[in-house]
């Protein structure tokens, strides 16, 4: 595919929850043993991107140590491959970016040494599969300036205030966007991706330089929906949407589901990639329980794991019972300690605290390295 993938890492206030502490939104631990960043790569190289720009801002080491080369992508290229564009002051931009538009224009040096002739903009809070291929075939074929991707939202659905929204005519074209500040009806979301020509985009970046714009959704695309042909392309799959704890939580337990696992993970020619670990395969003692769970490889259980992701390398002890709950690496539980709807992030020794029971909307966080 002639075209070059731009990720943000970690472009808005939404992704500023417990678990983005310490790391981009973009290396937020998933399902066991993926990153967020991995359904972004994954789908861009899928539909034959070779040469991917992850925009960074802040908290990246963690994000830096996943992705490395880009080995697991194929992206380790002597031409294009995967580049780590860190916060970059210039004379026109301070490297501490608030918007899309700012990180862009922030990065425009890159984007003008690319030969692609197409881009895909992309951010890294969702969970989906997307076939880039078809997004850009749609937009060849609709003759359009800019392609914006959206889903059906639902009444009720989650996802962060405000969103945006587009209105369409018969033939998909955007007619006019609006910011929603409450979920009060069916709408068509914004997923955050867009495909352009990389010299449209170039364009947009130096008019915006000379107007002082700054939002990308409000300053760009709205404002030149009569000057240029913005079209939307619906995605129709499942959308993990993740902005606050309990969305993660919520996206977590949606993997236990086969149907949303298999449209996940088991899509020909769309596998999911993400960083290689050597171990050893989990040791189910006697006497352990697992039910409904997913747990990665390098595990020792000896107690009770029901309706849970269990991350690489941790330890589930005699007597313990774990429910609803969402530990990372190498998180040790002690001996008959019950947890319900808990979240541990990486490191975490749960060993004195007999009992910790949150719920879907208040789940309990236990920090890095976090000893109980």
């Amino acid at each position: 595919m002639d075209a070059l993938g731009l990720i943000f890492s970690n472009i808005h206030n939404k992704e500023i929850f417990e678990v983005t502490i310490s790391r981009t939104i973009a290396s937020a631990p998933i399902g066991g043993r993926y990153r967020l960043i991995d359904f972004a790569l994954s789908s861009m190289v899928n539909a034959g991107v070779t040469s991917v720009g992850v925009i960074t801002k802040n908290n990246y080491q963690s994000l830096m140590d996943h992705v490395g080369s880009g080995k697991e992508w194929d992206l380790d290229r002597k031409k294009g491959g995967l580049c780590i564009l860190p916060p970059n002051s210039t004379s026109f931009e301070d490297s501490n970016f608030r918007t899309r538009l700012e990180a862009v224009r922030s990065n425009r040096s890159f984007i003008a040494h690319s030969k692609a002739k197409y881009v895909i903009l992309t951010d890294c809070y969702q969970v989906w599969n997307v076939d880039y291929s078809e997004v850009l075939k749609s937009h060849i074929e609709s003759g359009a300036d800019i392609t914006c991707v959206y889903r059906k939202a639902q009444k009720g659905d989650d996802y962060f205030l405000p969103t945006t929204s587009f209105e369409l005519d018969s033939n998909n074209r955007v007619t006019k966007m609006t910011f929603i500040q409450k979920k009060n009806q069916e709408f068509n979301e914004s997923v955050d991706t867009w495909v352009m020509e990389r010299t449209l985009l170039l364009k947009l970046i130096d008019e915006s330089l000379q107007t002082n714009y700054r939002s990308f959704n409000r300053d760009i695309i709205s404002r030149n929906l009569n000057n240029l042909k913005v079209y939307g392309y619906e995605f129709s799959g499942y959308f993990g949407n993740i902005y606050n704890l309990q969305t993660y939580l919520k996206v977590n337990m949606d993997l236990l589901n086969k149907d949303v696992r298999d449209e996940l993970f088991n899509k020909e020619n769309h596998a999911i990639y993400t960083k290689v670990r050597d171990s050893a395969p989990t040791l189910y003692k006697e006497g352990c329980v697992v039910e409904n769970s997913l747990v990665a490889d390098g595990c020792i259980i000896e107690g009770e794991v029901h309706n849970s992701i269990i991350f690489r390398g941790s330890r589930i002890k005699k007597g313990c019972k774990v429910y609803n709950s969402v530990l990372m690496q190498d998180t040790v539980v002690g001996e008959n300690i019950k947890l319900d709807t808990v979240i541990t992030d990486k490191n975490v020794q749960i060993i004195s605290k007999k009992e910790m029971i949150g719920d879907k909307d208040h789940p309990i966080y236990v920090k890095k390295n976090g000893v109980i």
